[in-house]
């Protein structure tokens, strides 16, 4: 069984700045592609920023110059450094993956539970 689990989310001011981590753990043969995506208030779920294993990166552009992705595989964790937030930014952030469990496995999406991201004054 794969667990994501995020932390870092929170109450920040405009301007201000939060870094979400997610760490996967349980029974991963290998990890693909990392994303972050979020879902605002009475909005569709939308992609933040991308990651594949090999570190290629790609980003929506409202956040483009203001968020950075990155990973650790060594940890198995995948983060999200947000700067300059703007209370557009207010969402539920979560955390997804690409695993696969075994050698002979197909890969499978996994996702995280999100962590709440409030930007207000």
């Amino acid at each position: 069984q794969v667990q994501l689990v995020e932390s870092g989310g929170g109450l920040v001011q405009p301007g201000g700045s939060l870094r979400l981590s997610c760490a996967a753990s349980g029974s991963i043969f290998n990890i693909y592609a990392m994303a972050w995506y979020r879902q605002a208030p009475g909005k569709q779920r939308e992609v933040v920023a991308t990651i594949t294993s090999g570190g290629n990166i790609n980003s929506a552009d409202s956040v483009k110059g203001r968020f950075t992705i990155s990973r650790d595989n060594a940890k198995k964790m995948v983060f999200l450094q947000m700067n300059s937030l703007k209370p557009e930014d207010t969402a539920v952030y979560s955390c997804n993956a690409v695993i696969a469990t075994s050698r002979v496995e197909y890969a499978a999406d996994y996702w995280g539970n999100g962590t709440l991201v409030t930007v207000s004054s």
